[in-house]
């Protein structure tokens, strides 16, 4: 069926716990923003709203100003992405690159300052490893076309509308590979980044229905766990909203939503990335580049030949062949 091992990625997630525990206060501290300014908003929205002659203004209010509460934090989220990649996801990703090599790491707090020392060896600003990140999503988005999506699993005909759906499984099963690259760039430990997710992204390809079906079944895994966690955030979701003032009930769907994102983010996105990483570094293991796959996403793909550019021009100008050497 699939070929990494639970048990392994839970036990990695146990060793590092301290950063479950940061990633707890980061996420969960995202959402108690979310409530509190959704609620503040709703709160101001209907004190307001009694100036309007409109029986129902409060109430109208209300939804308006939890929208604007929840738009704020949005946008303020939008913009501490790169300290959440750089400090929380990057760290806890080079933690986990040493434990499936069986390397020792620190235990207790000293475990984020280790992860963090990693992280700034291989990547000096937060800036060029969101750049790395943004370039290996948009060449990602290539692989699936390339691969033939289903359609190479299952070359049955008649099936077009099943094949087109599964597909799009397929696509958002690919969530966490730009994780998975940043793993390698890590477990690499080479002085180029852009070069290094330059070859992971081309590994990935050249191997891509090992690794499609094992991140088919996990995303099965993980949206059926997610579902559930979402049912069960729905009553405190709901509870927050029956303190808030007006008929805001359409709220706690939102509500749930956003705390089933943040355990999600704190628990099952690294059992993810854990899972992956195992058969991804195993799969590659003794293989180098494929240079007609490296053509192919260059062809596919301009997010790939820009992280190609500037592959280049971290070495200087100098020349570059598709195996990542200079000369």
């Amino acid at each position: 069926m699939w070929d990494f091992d639970i048990g392994r990625s839970v036990s990695m997630m146990v060793r590092t716990w301290p950063f479950i525990v940061f990633r707890m206060i980061v996420y969960f501290g995202i959402t108690l923003a979310y409530i509190m300014a959704t609620g503040t908003g709703a709160s101001v929205g209907y004190g307001v709203g009694h100036i309007s002659a409109d029986p129902d203004g409060p109430l109208s209010f209300a939804l308006w100003g939890g929208v604007v509460g929840f738009g704020i934090v949005s946008i303020a989220v939008y913009w501490i992405r790169e300290y959440i990649l750089y400090v929380v996801k990057a760290g806890h990703i080079a933690v986990m690159v040493h434990l499936i090599d069986g390397q020792d790491v620190p235990d207790g707090q000293n475990q984020i300052a280790y992860a963090r020392q990693v992280v700034t060896e291989r990547f000096a600003e937060a800036n060029i490893l969101f750049v790395v990140d943004q370039l290996v999503k948009g060449a990602i988005r290539a692989i699936t076309g390339l691969l033939g999506g289903i359609a190479a699993f299952l070359p049955i005909p008649g099936l077009s509308g099943v094949v087109s759906f599964i597909n799009t499984v397929i696509r958002l099963s690919l969530t966490y590979v730009d994780e998975i690259i940043l793993g390698y760039n890590i477990r690499i430990n080479s002085s180029s980044p852009f070069e290094t997710a330059r070859q992971g992204v081309v590994l990935y390809a050249q191997n891509g229905k090992t690794m499609v079906k094992n991140a088919v079944w996990l995303a099965v895994i993980m949206w059926g766990v997610s579902f559930v966690i979402f049912l069960l955030m729905l009553a405190p979701a709901g509870a927050i909203l029956y303190l808030m003032p007006g008929q805001l009930a359409g709220w706690a769907f939102v509500l749930a939503i956003v705390l089933a994102w943040a355990f999600k983010a704190a628990f099952i996105e690294p059992f993810a990335i854990a899972c992956l990483m195992q058969v991804y570094f195993k799969t590659i293991a003794g293989q180098v580049p494929d240079p007609a796959w490296d053509a192919r996403l260059a062809e596919a793909s301009s997010k790939f030949r820009e992280l190609k550019d500037k592959a280049l021009s971290s070495f200087g100008g100098s020349r570059w062949d598709t195996a990542g050497a200079t000369r």
